[in-house]
């Protein structure tokens, strides 16, 4: 479901960065880098399914509807649990992640992150490999 909506709306990753994931949309920080590249990173927290995610994102929705059709469709209504989430998520250590994950950033941080030694948080990972840290 490619319409011209949204090809105008789509952001070429490789000119450019996906917005760093401290940013937020509809209240929530990462949703504005998962609207960008469609990554399912809180469905789990929101109880959002990432098809139905993507098809609206398909639809060539703006960030503004994109906000309200998150609010609607979150299972969150509490705004302290969603402050909570967003705080949790943006102060998670790397050695908060699953085995699987410190496994793969251990060689992955030095090979691409250019100040692997400022890399503390997760969401420093991005900052740092995309110029932000």
């Amino acid at each position: 479901m490619n319409t011209p909506k949204l090809q105008a709306l789509a952001q070429d990753l490789r000119k450019q960065p996906p917005p760093s994931p401290h940013e937020k949309l509809g209240g929530y920080v990462i949703a504005m880098r998962s609207l960008v590249k469609c990554r399912a990173f809180l469905w789990q927290f929101t109880g959002i399914a990432p098809t139905p995610f993507k098809e609206f994102v398909a639809t060539g929705a703006g960030d503004d509807e994109v906000a309200q059709w998150f609010r609607e469709q979150s299972k969150v209504k509490d705004a302290a649990a969603i402050i909570r989430w967003n705080h949790e998520m943006k102060c998670k250590l790397l050695s908060d992640l699953a085995d699987s994950y410190l496994t793969y950033y251990e060689t992955y941080i030095p090979q691409f992150c250019p100040h692997p030694n400022r890399v503390r948080f997760f969401f420093d990972v991005y900052d740092d490999e995309e110029g932000r840290l």
